[in-house]
């Protein structure tokens, strides 16, 4: 018994590491999800031909057969977002990794709560500032489904909505002022013109 000497990886290298629009592609990705290292997005691919390669076999089996097993992981994953209630497995083969990296709880945590970074984000997961309900979860690459979504919120404890806010006005009071100004050189154009 213990722990296994060697534990099995969680992901896959891409064949040709070194291709240089994959490179790029993969350096995007990173920026826009705010991912710590190319390990994870590998782990969100190894995760999503997992998926897709279930879909597959689910298509070479009988009819029979197939019924019975295709609501077990169209259920699996409808739950956590990726298809709708009524999509086919056609529509888990076309899936992305944008889609399954999008359900992180990283970035829901950017989107909902106006973060001005994914990496912002990122941080309050890790340092424990973001609750599911009433427990604290620190995983930035926590898939929450659809019903946890709803019940994402901040620590009780937890200073960052205000420090939110406060970042927050000086930016609409500067367009506020930036509005006005328009008005009044508009103004000043429209006098200049009647006269």
């Amino acid at each position: 018994m213990g722990d296994p000497k060697y534990p099995r990886r969680m992901w896959r290298k891409p064949k040709r590491p070194l291709n240089y629009e994959l490179k790029m592609d993969e350096l995007k990705t990173l920026g826009t999800f705010g991912l710590r290292s190319k390990r994870e997005l590998w782990k969100a691919h190894t995760e999503l031909s997992r998926v897709r390669h279930q879909a597959r076999s689910l298509l070479a089996l009988r009819q029979e057969i197939r019924l019975e097993k295709e609501p077990i992981l169209m259920k699996s994953l409808s739950r956590i977002g990726l298809v709708s209630n009524e999509s086919t497995l056609d529509d888990v083969l076309n899936l992305q990794v944008n889609d399954l990296l999008s359900r992180r709880l990283q970035t829901i945590v950017t989107r909902k709560f106006g973060f001005k970074t994914p990496y912002q984000a990122r941080q309050a997961v890790i340092h424990g500032h973001i609750m599911i309900g009433d427990r604290k979860v620190d995983i930035p690459s926590y898939i929450v489904t659809l019903e946890e979504e709803k019940n994402i919120h901040f620590s009780p404890e937890s200073n960052i909505p205000s420090m939110l806010e406060s970042t927050k006005k000086p930016e609409t009071v500067q367009v506020n002022s930036d509005i006005d100004a328009t008005k009044e050189s508009e103004d000043a154009v429209e006098s200049s013109s009647t006269k």
